[in-house]
């Protein structure tokens, strides 16, 4: 395979696509049918409905104005093998360029922060439920019938009924937000009281919910971003700011264009501090989170400007294309409240960030797809290159990845505490998966822990020394929440999922969304088929 041109002075990059090379050398700086409880079938993710799009991060805009783009299908994410590096194998090295809230109407008011998920205790008391079957009362007796010594229990079940369009709806958010956990569907968003399913409020929106920020604000504060009209050409332009404790709109507003070629193409938000930010289709701007107000915006110009913002434990990143002959990418440390860069780091020629593991600290995953090279490597708090990782086994590439259309958000099952990368390898059809932890000083892989006999495991979360993991119910064995020492060891079974009824349920979630706080387990199906008949929503499991 033909080695790409290496940037100066630099080691020559790995051939293969999968191969990743050891930790950098010293001084370097551089993933139902009418009855809810049957089987679901799986479907393709649906590409946004849009009339034109364009070209967004690290890809080259268009020659001329007004020039559309096709709209791009989101491809099947790829798998490739990460092979432990010999002492021989080459390692790659990127060349580094040095550079690079708020007030609502109140007086005196405390902006809210944006926050990782936390473990609120939930201060709401059951309430008095009949049985309605949607969850509660006969059917959750039901769905425990059967249940085996040593299995917990589903404390509540959810189903919805929506008449939509052919292509179905998406139900895409999931929060817990102290006693409140809060579920899209569509046009709509609705809390439920964590204990017991009850619903506590719905907020209807005016057209579908297009976009939504995984993070609340330490408050209870949220973004969300809805189409401007029912129509195919509409587009996702409106935002809004939730309390999920309430269901109360706190403002909306239409964002601004920031220039001609500004098409709103696969929107993202992230947030943090009092800062919200919009990307799409190689355009981006923030907002503040407490009154709506721009603080700024990837103007068009000259040089490396950004097309996308990424936040994730009070940091933010900008992933840039530069406007030289190549289309070169660079990422840039940001100011979240200015936008201004504080340093850049330069992908070598044609390379591009397939994933995000995280922010901070910064994990990247970056490869050239047509060489089918790649490299997973930890930038320092000033932008430089400080590990490479290297070990065996398959992992997705390509979290948030549309192709040429590029909305990449951190990837979901990647998990980072204290120093430590959790990935999961890729799930193969009757075969078990692991958990692999890296050292991300070293970059060397510390452990692995195995699902189990053709089991799936996900990591959830990470804090105080344990990796809290997901392992997929099967159709006749509940999931299992485990928690896993940092250092390693044996899992320990914090909730198991009761077998009978409630596994074949529980097993049919596809791309499910996960948490678990104070105890409880929630999952949540991400896309809704809109038949006009009754199909899963949300599942919480208990003691």
């Amino acid at each position: 395979m033909t080695e790409p041109p290496q940037p100066p002075n630099q080691p020559p990059t790995p051939s293969g696509y999968g191969h990743l090379p050891g930790p950098p050398q010293q001084g370097y700086g551089y993933p139902q049918g009418e009855n809810p409880y049957a089987q679901q079938a799986p479907y393709a993710q649906q590409p946004p409905t849009v009339q034109q799009q364009q070209p967004g991060y690290g890809y080259p805009q268009p020659a001329m104005p007004g020039e559309p783009g096709a709209p791009g299908t989101p491809p099947k994410k790829k798998r490739t093998a990460l092979i432990a590096a010999s002492a021989a194998a080459a390692v790659l090295a990127v060349a580094v360029v040095g550079y690079f809230g708020f007030s609502g109407d109140d007086e005196d008011p405390k902006p809210p922060v944006a926050q990782e998920p936390t473990d609120a205790k939930p201060s709401g008391s059951p309430s008095v439920d009949n049985g309605d079957g949607n969850g509660n009362g006969g059917q959750q007796a039901d769905l425990n019938s059967g249940r085996k010594q040593g299995e917990d229990k589903v404390l509540w079940f959810k189903t919805a009924k929506v008449d939509g369009p052919g292509m179905g709806v998406e139900s895409a958010a999931q929060w817990v937000a102290g006693d409140t956990v809060v579920k899209s569907v569509w046009k709509s968003l609705s809390g439920y009281a964590v204990t017991d399913g009850k619903e506590k409020w719905t907020l209807a929106f005016p057209a579908p919910v297009c976009s939504v920020a995984r993070d609340t604000t330490a408050d209870g504060k949220t973004a969300v971003m809805y189409k401007d009209g029912e129509g195919e050409s509409s587009s996702c332009t409106q935002l809004r700011v939730v309390d999920l404790k309430t269901g109360k709109e706190v403002w909306s507003k239409e964002v601004p264009k920031e220039g001609l070629f500004d098409l709103f193409t696969s929107p993202t938000l992230a947030m943090t501090g009092d800062t919200v930010a919009v990307s799409r289709g190689g355009t981006a701007s923030a907002f503040k989170i407490s009154n709506g107000d721009k603080l700024f915006g990837s103007a068009m110009g000259t040089g490396c400007r950004p097309d996308g913002y990424e936040t994730g434990n009070g940091k933010m990143i900008a992933l840039a294309t530069c406007s030289d002959a190549d289309h070169s990418a660079e990422v840039h440390g940001v100011d979240p409240v200015t936008g201004q860069k504080a340093w850049a780091f330069r992908l070598p020629k044609k390379y591009k960030v397939t994933s995000i593991y995280s922010v901070d600290p910064l994990v990247l995953d970056i490869g050239d797809e047509e060489a089918k090279q790649r490299s997973i490597v930890v930038l320092g708090p000033d932008g430089k290159q400080t590990a490479t990782l290297a070990g065996e086994g398959s992992f997705v590439v390509g979290c948030g990845d549309t192709g040429a259309f590029r909305a990449l958000t951190t990837c979901p099952s990647a998990v980072v505490d204290a120093g430590t990368l959790y990935l999961p390898t890729a799930a193969e059809s009757g075969k078990a998966n692991e958990i692999v932890a890296f050292d991300l000083a070293t970059g060397k892989a510390k452990w692995r822990t195995p699902a189990g006999d053709k089991r799936t495991l996900t990591p959830i979360k990470a804090a105080n020394g344990q990796l809290i993991a997901y392992r997929k119910a099967e159709e006749d064995q509940g999931g299992e929440v485990i928690s896993i020492p940092a250092g390693g060891g044996t899992p320990t079974a914090l909730l198991r999922h009761p077998s009978g009824p409630a596994a074949p349920i529980e097993s049919s979630f596809r791309t499910p969304k996960l948490d678990y706080v104070d105890g409880r387990f929630f999952i949540s199906t991400s896309r809704l088929q809109a038949k006009g008949t009754d199909e899963k929503l949300l599942m919480v499991f208990g003691k």
